[in-house]
């Protein structure tokens, strides 16, 4: 059977025109369903445009005419009326037999939010053969218009052809069969939006002002109440029906989008946004088919229904597609919570950039010890993994002292504040006030990411040159010996590997943020907060009023603390990790770094300024900032951006507004006005 059908496709795509009046010699009402299939297939194969027959996707040598083999069919079917009734009695058997509801109302929709299990599932319709043997009409869909541009050519054709199709192949049975389908089709899609909008996961993050109408609870009863065209309805009334019903929709529409409002209160999950997406999704394919219905010439709303479903055949089939989905549906679990807390690493007055260089020489100095530590464990004959694990847990305890003394890591806040920058767009749109916001935020974080650099830089080196210039005050020696120093200075030089690895430091940077989202959006879902402030046996233990301090503090420092433990642990672990594996990667993170040179300096005297070893080193300190902070906030950013579903399309006016406020203001992106 599949032989025969690439047979019928080779041959049509060799001599489509002369084959054509073949094939509708062929067509038998009376055959087999799968055969009935396969010839609905080679006809859809050879009315395809020249250059975009089955197996063809490179583009035409020569401009081609997108509906001259539409035309020639129909111009087939003008001058033969039997043959025409013999096409539409072929087609009436087609639907007769299939379920019109699985094409109507659950084509294009993921059947399961689980990205293994929808991995899987596309990967068996990419790799395995489907049958035409089908009462799925969704899945015949799937195989009769399999062509990245079947929407394109679908979508061509012109009000005057789609009149003759529909007198040539459409008669009263067909217009009975799928009218009747679109009823029976809302009001499953009605029946599925009802049941999710009433869900234990997404009513309780409804605005409840919005449900005191129950648009949910009324929806599947309006769309009862649509009648069958076999029964004497009253036209008008029917219309009316149709006009509650999208009203209703309308409402839910308005319901559903409230859940994001709520994500502070309520967390989310990607059960919690696939299901969302989906409602609306819903929602959009039940207007698609009231449209059909309501319409006194059908066929335009028919051709876009079908031109939709055309699309939805290559997203469908895309891995692509998958993993791009779950990524979204992923940034939206956790920039949102990145958005919130980003805010307070962006200063916009003079007094804040002093207070965040404040922070930041106190971040500095508690780095300064955090040098020493980690030569200390490397001194330890330690192996692969539990050198790693122990240098991850010197980073993260400093990291969690700067973060409970209220201090800064500068390279931490780049991904922390991309989310709230991403916010800033919302609104840019044509707004020129809003553009400027933007500008004059991009002007904040830059200069908030000079001054926390600045300040932890400026304040680690000096601190931990003292420190050896006092070892060897008291002691007659440096904390490190010469050895060691002469490594540091191997390591970290601009001529061998370190800005590649300060990229990978900046992408460490970033998964840090994402799994602080991922932990304090996973505190809220669970209502963490609320159990520690009330649960009976916590406030027994621990007495109502600390406890209610407890609930406070957790609530306002679990994304800091898995920020922080998580980026240490990474620091350290990454390349032990990849060192197991033969992969050659290390991290370079500008304050460490020169905490590190500042030491070796310590060690090897005044004598090693001279050497150019040294000086190459000093100049990758400040590169390495600049990709420890770009490569993190560009993630961010991207991902803050997916997870609004935002495509900035006025990219041009941005950079223009950013050159001009550079050539006129300059100075407002190293220091507060």
């Amino acid at each position: 059977m599949t032989a025969l059908l690439l047979r019928l496709r080779t041959a049509l795509a060799a001599r489509p025109d002369a084959d054509l009046p073949t094939l509708l010699d062929a067509a038998d009402p009376g055959a087999t369903r799968a055969n009935r299939h396969l010839w609905l297939i080679a006809l859809v194969d050879a009315l395809r445009p020249a250059g975009h027959a089955a197996g063809d996707t490179a583009a035409p040598l020569v401009p081609v005419v997108p509906l001259a083999r539409l035309h020639h069919l129909l111009d087939l079917l003008d001058t033969d009326p039997a043959l025409a009734q013999r096409c539409r009695a072929l087609l009436r058997s087609v639907f007769a037999t299939a379920d019109a509801g699985t094409l109507l109302a659950d084509f294009g929709f993921s059947p399961r939010s689980g990205f293994g299990a929808e991995l899987i599932d596309r990967l068996r319709m990419v790799t395995l053969p489907g049958t035409p043997d089908t009462g799925d009409l969704g899945q015949l869909f799937l195989m009769v218009f399999h062509h990245p541009s079947d929407a394109d050519w679908l979508g061509a054709i012109d009000a005057p052809t789609l009149a003759r199709i529909e007198r040539l192949l459409v008669d009263d049975h067909v217009r009975g069969h799928w009218h009747r389908a679109l009823i029976d089709s809302v009001q499953m899609l009605a029946s599925q939006v009802r049941a999710v909008g009433l869900s234990a996961a997404i009513r309780p993050r409804i605005d409840p002002a919005l449900l005191a109408d129950r648009p949910f609870h009324q929806l599947a009863q309006a769309a009862a109440l649509l009648s069958d065209a076999d029964e004497a309805v009253d036209t008008a009334e029917q219309q009316q029906q149709m006009n509650y019903l999208r009203v209703l929709l309308d409402a839910c529409r308005t319901a559903a989008a409230s859940v994001r409002e709520h994500l502070d209160a309520w967390g989310v999950s990607v059960d919690v946004v696939f299901q969302i997406e989906q409602l609306h999704e819903r929602i959009a394919r039940i207007v698609a088919l009231l449209n059909c219905l309501a319409a006194a010439e059908p066929a335009r709303e028919w051709q876009l229904l079908t031109v939709a479903f055309a699309r939805s055949v290559q997203t469908r089939r895309s891995i692509g597609a998958l993993f791009s989905h779950h990524y979204a549906m992923l940034a939206r679990k956790v920039a949102e919570r990145s958005a919130a807390t980003g805010e307070h690493y962006i200063t916009r007055t003079r007094d804040g950039y002093m207070d965040m260089l404040r922070r930041a020489c106190g971040g500095g100095l508690v780095i300064a010890g955090t040098t020493f530590l980690k030569f200390a464990i490397g001194a330890v004959a330690l192996s692969a993994f539990w050198a790693g694990f122990w240098a991850g847990a010197n980073y993260a305890a400093s990291f969690v002292l700067i973060h409970l003394l209220h201090w800064t890591v500068a390279t931490k806040q780049p991904a922390m504040t991309a989310p709230a920058m991403a916010a800033k767009l919302d609104n840019v749109g044509d707004s020129d006030p809003a553009t400027e916001d933007f500008v004059d935020e991009v002007a904040h974080l830059i200069r908030t990411q000079i001054a926390g650099i600045l300040g932890n830089v400026l304040v680690v080196a000096p601190v931990v040159l003292l420190v050896q210039l006092a070892a060897w005050a008291l002691q007659g020696a440096p904390l490190i010996d010469a050895h060691t120093a002469h490594k540091v200075l191997d390591k970290l030089t601009l001529l061998g590997p370190t800005l590649p690895y300060a990229a990978f430091t900046g992408v460490l940077l970033f998964l840090s943020s994402l799994i602080a989202g991922w932990w304090e959006n996973w505190f809220v879902f669970h209502r963490l907060d609320s159990a520690i402030a009330c649960n009976p046996r916590i406030v027994r233990w621990l007495g109502t009023g600390r406890a209610q301090r407890w609930s406070v503090w957790w609530r306002g420092n679990i994304s800091g603390l898995a920020a922080n433990c998580s980026l240490g642990m990474m620091l350290g672990l990454v390349p032990s990790l990849a060192a197991f594996f033969g992969l050659p990667i290390e991290v370079r993170h500008v304050t460490l770094s020169a905490g590190q040179i500042a030491a070796a300096l310590g060690t090897l005297g005044v004598s090693v300024l001279s050497e150019p070893a040294f000086w190459w080193c000093v100049a990758a300190v400040p590169l390495t900032g600049v990709l420890n902070v770009l490569v993190s906030f560009t993630l961010a950013f991207r991902l803050a951006l997916r997870s609004r579903g935002l495509k900035v399309r006025d990219r041009g006016r941005l950079y223009a507004a950013l050159r001009q406020r550079l050539r006129t203001a300059p100075g407002s992106f190293l220091r507060p006005v």
